[in-house]
């Protein structure tokens, strides 16, 4: 690689960098060199890096270019920067020529974007978690690699990229183009409790995603929080909510009333899940007898206070 002065107009923006491949494809159409330029601009972050250039007297670290195509693989925002800079400042001369490396014409596409992993994901972290998985996507579906490999290249853990790669692909299934929204669908892929649901109702990912979209649900705190408890709520109150009977928040707030999220109810929920599960029946077969005899005591005092418990609630609610 040799690093020297080029052109800044001859330079052309990468259309497979992954801020560029998110902005401008919204729409589902290729764009072409005005697009992405017009909408680099309007990112806050060009924005402050054109005070940061003029103010430093040009940029700090050269651009990554292509050789041959002269693409910028790395440093599209400041390219775009320098670029308003020569076509709006007074001092346009200074703005001309920006200092680049070159990488040869030839170079590998993998190699190109294991540079840019290098830069971002694992570097400098500057991409949005929906920028990334993007990047991770394209690297996995189009350019084949290995999501393990992929991920150590990245220093992300496999499951990490595999849980980004699955939300990328389910907003791109179901249309959705805004990165603002990530959170949402992260908060909803997540969630073992919801998946129950989407798994017995195939129309519920159409149901949440349109609700996203049209601000039905406005934050991603109430996917989080919210939502898992209407699907674990009564029958009836999980199918008005699918059914457009009620909202989201209404949902909840039955569910909430009929007891679906309440403290006590939970606890005894979980100790009756774990005695009833199989696995505990085994490991408690392999305590040695002096512990496993304090076990049976207290399984005896459990059951006698469940007993007296159950009858005296019965009675209050009588």
């Amino acid at each position: 690689m040799r690093t020297l002065w080029l052109e800044q107009a001859k330079l052309k923006f990468f259309v497979e960098n992954p801020r560029i491949y998110s902005i401008v494809r919204a729409d589902g159409r290729e764009p072409d060199q005005e697009d992405i330029y017009r909408q680099l601009l309007e990112l806050e972050h060009v924005r402050d890096l054109k005070e940061d250039i003029k103010r430093n007297g040009g940029l700090i670290d050269p651009l990554v270019v292509r050789e041959g195509s002269l693409e910028v693989v790395e440093g599209n925002s400041r390219l775009a920067a320098c670029r308003w800079l020569y076509q709006n400042d007074e001092r346009a001369p200074d703005w001309a020529m920006i200092k680049c490396t070159l990488l040869p014409a030839d170079i590998d596409d993998k190699l190109v974007y294991a540079l840019l992993g290098q830069y971002h994901v694992k570097g400098k972290k500057d991409w949005s978690r929906y920028e990334k998985a993007g990047f991770l996507y394209r690297r996995f579906r189009y350019h084949k690699d290995d999501v393990p490999t992929v991920a150590a290249e990245l220093g992300m853990k496999t499951a990490e990229a595999q849980l980004h790669i699955k939300i990328f692909e389910f907003m791109n299934e179901h249309g959705e183009r805004n990165p603002q929204r990530w959170s949402y669908y992260e908060e909803y892929i997540k969630s073992t409790k919801i998946k129950k649901v989407r798994d017995a109702y195939p129309d519920f990912d159409n149901l949440i995603v349109g609700q996203i979209k049209k601000g039905d649900i406005s934050r991603a705190v109430d996917v989080r929080d919210k939502l898992p408890v209407i699907c674990e709520a009564s029958p009836r109150i999980l199918k008005r909510f699918i059914e457009g009977a009620t909202t989201l928040d209404d949902a909840y707030e039955r569910a909430v009333h009929a007891g679906g999220e309440n403290a006590e109810y939970k606890r005894l929920k979980k100790l009756r899940t774990w005695l009833a599960d199989k696995d505990t029946e085994d490991d408690l077969k392999e305590i040695s007898p002096n512990v496993l005899e304090k076990i049976v005591y207290e399984l005896k005092k459990i059951e006698q206070c469940a007993a007296h418990l159950r009858q005296r609630l019965s009675q209050n609610k009588n």
